[in-house]
């Protein structure tokens, strides 16, 4: 366990060496916490997400309480030892965290012999202590302490504050006796370790599990198995995934490994009915009494005592609990149960093998939960520790925490309040506000569901039932529903069901600003069985004043009456610059005017904390006047062209962070060209600069529109030097500054900026509030502001919305299902109401065909969940069931008439004709009456009025007939959506006389849950410097920052998150560029596990972390298994959204190309002849995409002996290649000799033929002489179609390049020096001094053959022959100062992180931006 991450070696001479031994200890001190969390003790100082009635007092809260203060000891000490580090010594420039450094300890237990582990001087006590209790042959332990030369060990001390603590060190266990409560964690240990290889929590979406296949259809763990032979190999693939094949089966979702089933080592554990121990045996020790039944059938009764566990004399009719005789006194209970049953020893034996050959991302907790949409059938066994946690105690664990219940917000705020100046504190300060909130949310939806479940009491319990409130574990609830009118202004109860999520958005965008001493509420939004329930942390005092005395800041009637705070005005105008927020004034109900710095709607609040605190942040961002009908509004032609203003069913729809950032500096690019055209004008000595503004006037028309936006930024910061440039200049000449004011108040008029002499766009979010008085209505300062309101919804719809198509139809991004799609409209803004606008532009572009499908589906998906959750409002619990399978079958099954089953009549007797025992609740009426003609005409309105498109169609069949999508995806997409979980079995849909779905398909209900996401900042940055180096080629230095923000993740995240796939995803691909194929397929197996776990089984994401591991397994000669991983990644899509899909097309041929290199030939050319199909489909039949194709097609066909066909394959491939590169072009002689080849094989083939046919020739036809392909050369082509080039240069062009670069070098030296005279010395000099330790590296032209073949795709320059003598000759040689200014940057961004000073994220892209300037300039 210790050791998860030692493959990766970290021998002498290794450059990574510091950085790597970082990673380990990191990576496996958090993988140890949380792999050690799925034993869940409450030792584990994991919070909410272990299961109720868990019991270990060492919970967050005492230990943030305790521990925060410790913190803030701990972030000194860490400073000062880093600042010691530095100053000693240099061996840890390259390690992030200098201060920590790993080491081996001896474990000595009780019994059995010492064992060695390694450890991080920065872990806890407690990790030693959870490894132990993880450990295959010391998890039987929970009542022990560590002793150190007979000292013991403090659990929350750190390793390298213990004296004496050193390398090789040894630590003795001892046994302690036990306590009721160490009792009790102790029998819950050994249940759980019972329970530890059933997945039953990960169905029921409990203590965050969650399903993982990539073992199963692997058949073991891929980084264990050894090459086989081509021979051996077994490639048939299912037929379900074939090409053409229509059907799709559910049942393969989720593969069952035969072994899967844990082996059971006991009939009966439970809680004795004799407990709790009488006066007289307490003290005689007794702690409780346990009831064992083995599988042998013999009944025992255990006493648990301070000593240990031991047999007793009860039985089921006689309390006796002396002990028997022999009594077996041991210290553990397993060591008892091995005692007294042969079958439990050799079972947990078993058992115990199993459990720690799994992986661990396999079997660490998540930090949000995953649900499965389908589950198979569950045993459900007797469990008294569960029922105990569901029914004698009301919270669960936390009620055994000393003192009281979490104070969520306390912990909530003081982990927000913890130092960041160093990045060990940052680390520390993030980690501690992502447990804190990953237990929130875990928390809180516990609650969310006990509230709708009515297991809450309300505080307000005589009001009516949607207007009651609750409080639960320190958590308020309130439902989605407009509580005295409170809403009706802006749209009643539709504008109650938005305002939670908006108001969630307000919380992420001010956390994210993260200033310094305003403060938000914990808010989580959970949708359950048809409600909307918003928790959120209960501000201190709120509940002992009224609402009206408590708000000091902000309206809490509309506007109608308005206070401000000096304090609030302070802090929210410096968040204000950051979210592009204007202050404003509007008039009270006296007329006095009143300043504000965010919407009326927000209040400030101080808490008896003396904390400031803000909430009701839902209108955060200014108002869309796209889907506004307001008077003053004045909407572009491009608005009004597709049919804006659209009144919506509410007026709370505002736009996205993302399209005011997008629009911001849209703007601020517009001022700074205009600027500097006519500052270029202005001062006539600059002819060059004025040439130069010329000549880009006169190319512009002539760009076309990526071209436009490639160009954006380049474009922008050359007008930001021009600008400077000249100011500066001008500046000296007095006559001509009166003429500069005037051009920059010019540019400001014509970006609308709200300042006459400066570029300032904020935008005031009451402009078009209702009830809002301005304080100068007609005033040219609010018509301004509103216009620039009108102006970012008119972008939206000229700019964004454009060039969202745009990106589709370049396939830069090519969504799978309605999830990808909506993160790719809110990447650029784009709102979901604005998806029946999308869906109609694409609808407009034929190549666009599958995306169509997808929006369509997420469009009807989202219309049917509107209907779904007001349809289960009216369902009482007895029904659910039903009433869910009745809607299905009105949604999805070619059934005309769907029956809904009756009033749950396994109650009612059919002779007696039992009346219902509450005939006045007619609910049954209600949901039973809906026809799948009713549903779908409200599906048609919804899809109507919500998002102003129209659906063609009435029905499912004729829907799936014409725009193409697919019952199974639909369904899948209804259960994602509105929390249904199913029963796993194949579907037939398409019966017009029976019902598709029965209530015992409907197996559960879960919550769909939003929150925030806490983001590792630092780790953020290092990771996008790292993509920047890639793209720039530099995949060394790439490599090396994504590995330390790899590190940084861990430390923040713990072992799993989405983010650390991403990175895993990025390093594996890295290695594999580097040729280190085992390491790479080590990273993407962790990738592919983490995202089934994290993401989905069936996410997108998760699908393409099978092919990318699918092509390291082959690079690694396991064939079978990259065949495996690949029909999993087929079967995925087919599911998720069908056939006609580009990444179907890429899966294909990786298929194809893998079956052809083990001689399936026929197989192979099914796949490779889809492929070819869809290609051309998406890619146009003049693409390079679809000649390589045909290569492969033709290639396959000539190996089976179909010559002719072959022929005319390869043929359009040359008509292509002679097209589109030239006659004289390498890949055209290629195609033209294979040409000649194939003819001449097909005219033996013919002449043998016909001299077979009149009987000259030798008996039957010749064998065909068939050179099967060498994996090498599969390879090659594999790389190819997943975007990897691998460009081949000889020694002869790599002094050419040399000889081109030094030209480049001394221009720009020339460029430098003319840069010098204007605007002063340049600063990197340093830089070349460490030009000789530098990598050669050489940047090539894009590969012709590539096409794009990958938005992933990198390059990679590899010397045909000598490479290694090559570079060595050059090194030093063939580097530009571009390249040798990148080192030093890149270098200065590490130390700066190890220093702990934070780079943001904008002056990592500006001084990318700088890179790409230099290196184009010496190139």
């Amino acid at each position: 366990m210790m050791a998860l991450e030692t493959d990766i070696e970290t021998g002498p001479g290794n450059e990574k060496d510091a950085t790597k031994l970082t990673k380990e200890t990191v990576v496996e001190t958090t993988l140890k916490e949380e792999v050690n969390s799925e034993e869940k003790t409450d030792a584990d100082c994991n919070g909410d997400n272990t299961s109720e009635g868990h019991e270990k007092a060492e919970t967050e809260s005492q230990e943030k309480c305790e521990g925060s203060k410790k913190e803030g000891k701990d972030a000194k000490d860490t400073e000062e030892d880093k600042d010691k580090n530095d100053n000693d010594d240099d061996k840890d420039k390259d390690g992030l965290l200098s201060q920590e450094y790993g080491f081996n300890i001896k474990i000595k237990p009780p019994a059995g012999d010492a064992f060695e582990i390694q450890v991080s001087s920065m872990e806890l006590v407690q990790e030693i202590h959870q490894l132990l209790m993880d450990r295959e042959d010391t998890c039987h332990r929970t009542c022990f302490s560590l002793l150190l030369n007979d000292q013991t060990l403090d659990n929350f001390a750190e390793l390298k504050t213990i004296e004496g603590l050193k390398e090789g060190s040894v630590i003795k266990v001892r046994e302690d006796p036990y306590t009721v409560r160490e009792a009790r964690i102790h029998v819950r240990h050994v249940r759980d370790l019972l329970k530890s290889l059933d997945p039953v929590d990960a169905y029921n979406g409990a203590d965050c599990a969650s399903l993982s296949f990539l073992n199963t259809v692997a058949q073991g763990d891929i980084m264990e198995k050894k090459r086989s032979p081509v021979e051996s190999i077994d490639c048939t693939p299912p037929k379900y995934i074939l090409p053409g094949c229509k059907e799709r089966p559910l049942v393969p979702l989720q593969p069952f490994a035969k072994e899967q089933k844990s082996p059971q080592c006991l009939k009966v554990l439970t809680m004795s009915g004799w407990n709790p121990p009488p006066g007289p045996r307490k003290l005689h020790g007794d702690l409780m009494y346990l009831y064992v039944v083995t599988l042998e059938g013999k009944h025992y009764h255990i006493t648990a005592s301070t000593w240990g566990f031991y047999l007793n004399l009860t039985t089921e009719e006689e309390f006796n609990p002396k002990p028997a005789s022999p009594s077996y006194l041991s210290h553990s209970l397993i060591e008892l149960l091995n005692i007294l049953s042969n079958a439990f020893k050799r079972n947990f034996a078993n058992l115990q093998k199993k459990r720690t050959s799994r992986h661990p991302f396999e079997r660490v907790t998540t930090p949000y939960q995953v649900y499965a949409w389908a589950s198979p059938t569950l045993e459900h066994g007797i469990d008294a520790l569960r029922a105990e946690d569901a029914f004698s105690s009301k919270l669960g664990y936390e009620e055994h925490i000393p003192g009281q219940t979490r104070d969520w917000n306390e912990e909530l705020q003081t982990t927000r309040e913890l130092s960041r100046r160093t990045l060990p504190e940052r680390l520390l300060r993030e980690r501690a506000i992502f447990k804190v909130h990953s237990d929130f949310v875990a928390a809180a939806t516990r609650g969310a569901m006990a509230v709708v479940d009515g297991n809450v009491m309300a505080i307000n319990p005589g009001e009516d039932a949607k207007m009651q409130m609750f409080i639960w574990n320190n958590i308020f609830f309130s439902l989605g529903f407009d509580v005295r009118d409170h809403y009706k202004e802006v749209g009643g109860d539709a504008a109650a069901h938005v305002a939670p999520r908006n108001d969630l958005q307000g919380v992420r965008v001010y956390s994210a600003v993260d200033l310094e001493g305003l403060y938000t509420l914990g808010t989580v939004v959970v949708d359950y069985r048809g409600f909307r329930v918003t928790a959120q942390s209960i501000i201190p005092g709120i509940l002992e004043r009224e609402q009206e005395q408590s708000v000091v800041y902000g309206s809490i009637d509309f506007g109608k009456t308005v206070v401000t705070h000096p304090k609030y005005m302070d802090l929210l105008q410096k968040a204000g610059q950051q979210l592009k927020i204007l202050p404003h004034k509007v008039l009270n109900e006296k007329n006095e005017e009143i300043e504000l710095c965010s919407s009326v709607e927000c209040k400030g609040i101080i808490g008896n904390d003396g904390r400031h605190y803000i909430l009701d942040l839902l209108r955060t961002f200014p108002p869309d006047v796209n889907f506004l009908d307001v008077k003053g509004a004045t909407l572009g032609s491009a608005c009004k062209k597709m049919g804006f203003p659209i009144t919506h069913k509410h007026k709370l729809a505002t736009l996205r962070q993302e399209l005011i950032d997008a629009f911001v500096d849209n703007r601020y690019m517009m001022f700074l060209k205009f600027a500097a055209l006519h500052l270029q004008q202005l001062s006539g000595k600059k002819q060059e600069v004025n040439k130069v503004a010329v000549l880009k006037e006169k190319e512009e028309p002539e760009k076309d529109e990526k071209e436009k936006k490639d160009n954006k930024e380049i474009e922008a910061e050359e007008a930001k030097k021009i600008v400077e440039n000249v100011t500066e200049s001008i500046a000296a000449e007095k006559q001509v500054e009166e003429n500069t004011k005037d051009i920059i108040k010019k540019a400001a008029v014509a970006v609308g900026s709200l300042k006459e002499a400066d570029f300032d766009i904020r935008f005031n979010p009451d402009v078009f509030s209702p009830g809002v008085q301005h304080a100068n209505p007609q005033g040219e300062q609010l018509k301004k502001e509103r216009q620039l309101v009108c102006d970012a919804a008119e972008f939206l719809v000229s700019v964004q919305l454009p060039s969202l198509v745009h990106d589709l139809t370049d396939h830069a991004a090519a969504p799978t299902d309605g999830t990808t799609l909506c993160e790719a409209l809110h990447t650029r803004g784009v709102n979901i109401r604005y998806l029946g606008k999308v869906t109609s532009l694409i609808a407009k572009v034929s190549e666009l065909d599958y995306i169509h499908t997808v929006a369509v589906g997420e469009l009807i998906a989202r219309a049917v969940k509107h209907i779904f959750t007001s349809y289960l409002q009216n369902v009482e619990t007895i029904s659910l069931s039903s009433a869910v399978a009745h809607f299905l079958n009105c949604y999805l099954s070619s059934c005309n008439s769907p029956h809904a089953s009756g009033k749950n009549d396994e109650l009612l007797s059919k002779k007696k004709k039992k009346k219902h025992p509450f005939s006045y609740n007619n609910s049954y009426n209600q949901w039973s009456s809906l026809s799948p003609k009713t549903l779908w005409t409200r599906i048609k309105g919804e899809l109507k009025s919500y998002y102003s498109w129209m659906l063609e169609t009435d029905g499912i069949d004729n829907t799936v007939n014409k725009y193409g999508v697919q019952k199974i995806t639909l369904l899948r997409s209804f259960c994602m959506k509105s929390g249904v979980q199913l029963f796993l079995r194949d579907f037939t849909f398409d019966s017009k006389s029976q019902e598709t779905f029965h209530e015992e398909d409907i197996v559960n209900l879960f919550p769909i849950v939003k929150h925030i996401n806490p983001r590792g900042t630092d780790a953020f940055n290092l990771y996008t410097a790292g993509q920047t180096k890639i793209q720039q080629g530099f995949l060394k230095d790439g490599y090396d920052l994504i590995s330390e923000a790899l590190n940084l993740l861990n430390n923040v995240y713990g072992a799993m998150h989405p983010e650390i796939a991403q990175c895993l995803r990025m390093l594996a691909r890295l290695n594999y560029i580097m040729g280190d194929y085992i390491e790479a397929m080590s990273f993407q197996q962790k990738a592919v596990l983490m995202s089934e776990r994290v993401n989905g089984i069936d996410h997108p994401y998760t699908i393409t972390e099978y092919t990318h591991l699918a092509l390291y397994c082959f690079a690694n000669q396991q064939v079978s298994i990259a065949l495996k991983l690949l029909y999993r990644a087929r079967y995925l899509l087919l599911l998720v959204h069908g056939e006609i899909h580009p990444e179907v097309a890429l899966v294909d041929a990786n298929i194809g190309l893998i079956l052809h290199a083990v001689g399936q030939y026929s197989l192979s050319l099914q796949f490779l002849e889809k492929a070819l199909e869809l290609n051309n489909k998406f890619f146009g039949d003049k693409s390079l995409k679809v000649a390589l194709s045909y290569h492969l097609v033709a290639r396959t066909q000539s190996c089976m002996g179909d010559f002719r066909g072959a022929l005319k394959n390869e043929k359009e491939t040359f008509t292509i290649y002679k097209t589109q590169l030239g006659p004289e072009h390498e890949k055209t002689k290629e195609a033209d000799e294979c040409l000649r080849h194939l003819t001449q094989q097909a005219v033996v083939m013919a002449k043998k033929m016909s001299e077979a046919f009149n009987g000259r020739g030798m008996l039957g036809l010749p064998p065909i002489q068939i050179q099967p392909p060498s994996m090498t050369s599969v390879l090659e082509l594999l790389n190819i179609i997943n975007g990897i080039l691998y460009v081949q240069i000889t020694p002869a062009e790599i002094e050419k390049v040399r000889l081109e670069l030094e030209k480049g070098h001394a221009k720009a030296l020339k460029e430098k020096a003319k840069s010098e005279a204007i605007s002063g010395p340049d600063q990197s000099k340093e830089s070349e001094d460490r030009a000789d330790e530098s990598d050669t590296k050489t940047e090539s032209e894009e590969s012709e053959v590539s096409d794009n073949a990958s938005e992933e795709s990198e390059i990679k320059i590899e010397s045909e022959s000598k490479a290694k003598t090559v570079e060595a000759a050059h090194e030093g040689e063939v580097r530009t100062e571009a390249k040798e200014n990148e080192d030093a940057k890149v270098e200065e961004t590490r130390q700066d992180v190890s220093k702990g000073k934070t780079t943001s994220s904008t002056e990592l892209s500006d001084r990318s931006k700088r890179e790409e300037e230099e290196d184009s300039a010496s190139r």
